[in-house]
């Protein structure tokens, strides 16, 4: 059984994969309206065993409108007027979007701005409120 290699600790099983092949509208000539060139790769990614859950959760908002009620990742692809590469392209368009969700998240660190920023963001304040009070008439008294 041959597998869809994505990083060294997930391979998505040829089985967990479903093809199906329909028109694509686009160039071809006569063809395109004989041959269904066109790819949609469908992926259950809510109960695959290939995916650890950590990249699970990442995934399914990673994958966003391609995700359907059911859970499974739809992807299409009409790029190609040949089935074999539009069956590649989908393919790698998958592994791209596993691989992306395999990569953790960087960790926010708290920053807080340098005191002179903040000294110079009020001179600045200051500095508009003179001009503006200038604009002003004078008080009288």
């Amino acid at each position: 059984m041959t597998h869809l290699k994505v990083t060294g600790r997930i391979a998505i099983s040829e089985s967990e994969l479903e093809e199906t092949f329909i028109q694509a509208s686009g160039p071809g000539g006569q063809n395109v309206n004989k041959v269904a060139t066109a790819v949609q790769l469908r992926f259950n990614a809510v109960n695959s065993p290939a995916l650890p859950e950590d990249v699970r959760q990442r995934l399914l908002p990673l994958a966003g409108r391609r995700l359907n009620q059911d859970g499974e990742i739809v992807i299409e692809a009409r790029r190609f007027r040949t089935r074999e590469r539009n069956r590649e392209d989908a393919r790698a368009r998958l592994v791209a979007l596993v691989h992306k969700a395999a990569q953790p998240p960087k960790p926010r660190r708290k920053t807080r701005p340098p005191l002179a920023s903040k000294r110079r963001r009020l001179d600045a304040k200051k500095a508009r409120g003179t001009i503006k009070r200038a604009r002003s008439k004078p008080v009288e008294e």
